[in-house]
Formats: structure tokens, C-alpha cells, sequence
């Protein structure tokens, strides 16, 4: 299997347990901060080469307003790797110095059209915006969190590997099928995701 791992890097402050070992969130926690989100049709469609152009446009906005606030900017699931089916809507991720201090980013996010949905402290600080028109998932991540850097591990391995790309791709579309909400539509796909991320840890030397 080819690796190029210069495609792979892990803070070394991190372990390898941290890396392969998802934190769970307190059960009593919720996270919705303006209640459940409201049913709709999941919809996936074929790669479309604005995608990238638009995460620039949008990447543009978000470092100017936020200025040395976002230590880092990226982009992440489907939407970043060409040639795979997503739904039309760009993840991105956004690295400041702490993800709990709301009050250092999120009136500069929110004054850009951004609202923000999703605050979980016990899951890494994390806090999710939502940008209606183009549909955009912001998330909002502190310096080396264990989970944006396995969202570009995942990345650039979907991108270095046609044939896990092609897997992902096709349970993408058996999971939006019958389902009226993204947490149904992950659930349908997680055991896809899990093999791959593991064959990719195996590749990595992280797991035997």
C-alpha cells in the first residue's frame, strides 16, 4: 500500500492514543443550542469542482474577520476530496487558541452570517456554526485537538486512495437513503468509516 507520509503529520504532543481512541462525550450533555435541528432530506450529490473555490472564498472572509484569531484554517470532509460524492456542504475547520473562549471569536463569526449550533465542552471544547447561504459547517477546534487532526488524516487518506474513496462514496449514498437527519445518516455509515480509519491506522504504523 503506498503511504506518502509526509500526507500524515501528528503533533507530537499527541499521542498515539489520542489519535485512535475518539473521546465520548458526557451522555448528559447537549449540545444543540437552539434545540434539535429540524428534520431534512439528506442529499448527496456528485463532486463538483467549485466546491475548493468556494472553501477559498469562504476561508477569505473568515481569516479577515477573525484576523490572528484563527491560528489555522481548513478544509475538511467530503467536500475536500476530488472526485468524491458529499453533501453541498462545506466543512471547515477552524483552529483558535482556546475553542471554550466563545466571547474571542464568535461575535466576528456571527457578524459574518454564521450562527453558532453546536457547543460541546466535554468533546474536545468543541463548537459548530452553521452559514445558511452557501451552506457551510464551521467547526471550531483548539491548538492540536485530536479530532481536526483526524479529520485531515481522513482527507488525505480519501484522497491518496481511490479505492476507500469509491467505498466511502457508496455508502454515502445507501445511508441518505430513508433517513431525515444527519445523525441517522452518520449512524448509517459508521462502520464503513470505522474501516477505513482503521486500515489507514494500520497503514500509518499507529495499530497492528
Amino acid at each position: 500500500m503506498s503511504v506518502d507520509q509526509n500526507l500524515y503529520y501528528i503533533p507530537a504532543s499527541l499521542s498515539v492514543h489520542d489519535i485512535i481512541h475518539q473521546a465520548e462525550s458526557d451522555p448528559d450533555e447537549m449540545p444543540w443550542v437552539n434545540g434539535v435541528p429540524v428534520k431534512e432530506q439528506i442529499h448527496i450529490e456528485a463532486y463538483q469542482p467549485q466546491w475548493p473555490v468556494l472553501f477559498e472564498q469562504l476561508k477569505a472572509g473568515v481569516q479577515q474577520a477573525l484576523g490572528d484569531t484563527a491560528l489555522h484554517i481548513e478544509h475538511v470532509g467530503s467536500t475536500a476530496v476530488e472526485q468524491l460524492p458529499a453533501k453541498p456542504v462545506i466543512d471547515i475547520d477552524v483552529i483558535v487558541a482556546d475553542s471554550a473562549d466563545e466571547a474571542a471569536y464568535a461575535p466576528a463569526l456571527e457578524a459574518l452570517g454564521y450562527r453558532l449550533e453546536v457547543r460541546e465542552p466535554t468533546w474536545y471544547q468543541h463548537r459548530m456554526f452553521r452559514l445558511e447561504h452557501p451552506r457551510v459547517n464551521l467547526h471550531v477546534f483548539s491548538p492540536e485537538c485530536p479530532e481536526a487532526v483526524r479529520h485531515i488524516l481522513f482527507r488525505n487518506w480519501l484522497r491518496q486512495h481511490p479505492e476507500d474513496r469509491e467505498r466511502y462514496a457508496a455508502i454515502k449514498y445507501e445511508a441518505a437513503s430513508g433517513v431525515e437527519n444527519a445523525g441517522d445518516y452518520n449512524k448509517k455509515k459508521n462502520a464503513v468509516v470505522k474501516a477505513i480509519y482503521d486500515r489507514m491506522y494500520r497503514a500509518l504504523g499507529l495499530v497492528e
